[in-house]
Formats: structure tokens, C-alpha cells, sequence
């Protein structure tokens, strides 16, 4: 599992590891098959599915895009999103919490007309996820 913020940074982070790749196999260097393949079985769906997790606001939901054109470049395509701390499944009434709810749809349906047509919701819950 790789867990990164979802910046720029995470295609820098892939690039170094197909880099790897190719100076691994250019050398002849005798590295275990786990070290060489390393990036082709993240871009392998069925050795590795990756999910891209986000709140369902805009930072999150705009940097998780950011993060999911970074893993393009690299190949990988993400098998689909996870919304945490959603309001959407659950009944509310309070006034704060209706509004909320509100604009986080505006965001649950920028991510099914724009990113993924898998997305689980999960509602939010006193205390957090553990």
C-alpha cells in the first residue's frame, strides 16, 4: 500500500521507481523480481488495485483528480474512489449539517461525471475513522 498526499509529488515518486526500473535492467544487477517488477505490478489490475480516498470537499476531491492524472501518466488507473465522512447516506436535521450535506453533492457528482464511475460513500462517524 502506498499512502501519499495527493500533490505533484506522487508522480515524482513513480517516475523514481520506473527510473529504478530501468537502471535495474540496464545494469544487470541480480535484484529479486519484487524490486525489478515493482511498477509494472502496480500498473498490473490484476496484482494491484488502487482506490483513491478523499472527503467530499474541494481541496480533497480536486487534489485526489490531481493525484488520479498523475497516476495516468504512470500507467496506473485507479479501480475506483472512496469518499470518506459522507453525509450523503445518513438522515440529517440539523441546519449545518443539511447544508453540508448540500455541497457535498455538488462534489459526489463532480467525481461520478468526472473521475470514476466506482465510488463508495462512507458516512461519517462520531469519533472518526479508526
Amino acid at each position: 500500500m502506498i499512502d501519499t498526499a495527493p500533490t505533484g509529488h506522487t508522480i515524482l515518486l513513480l517516475d523514481a521507481a520506473q527510473s529504478y526500473h530501468r537502471e535495474v535492467l540496464k545494469r544487470g544487477d541480480a535484484h529479486s523480481e519484487e524490486v525489478t517488477g515493482l511498477l509494472p505490478r502496480l500498473r498490473d489490475p490484476e496484482f494491484a488495485r488502487l482506490l483513491i480516498c478523499t472527503l467530499p470537499e474541494a481541496t480533497p476531491v480536486h487534489e485526489a483528480a490531481d493525484l488520479q492524472e498523475d497516476l495516468a501518466r504512470a500507467g496506473i488507473q485507479p479501480a475506483g474512489w472512496v469518499v470518506n465522512q459522507s453525509l450523503t447516506p445518513l438522515e440529517v436535521t440539523d441546519p449545518l449539517l443539511v447544508s453540508r450535506r448540500k455541497r457535498e453533492a455538488g462534489y459526489l457528482n463532480e467525481i461520478t461525471a468526472r473521475h470514476s464511475d466506482v465510488m463508495y460513500l462512507l458516512p461519517w462517524q462520531e469519533g472518526g475513522l479508526h
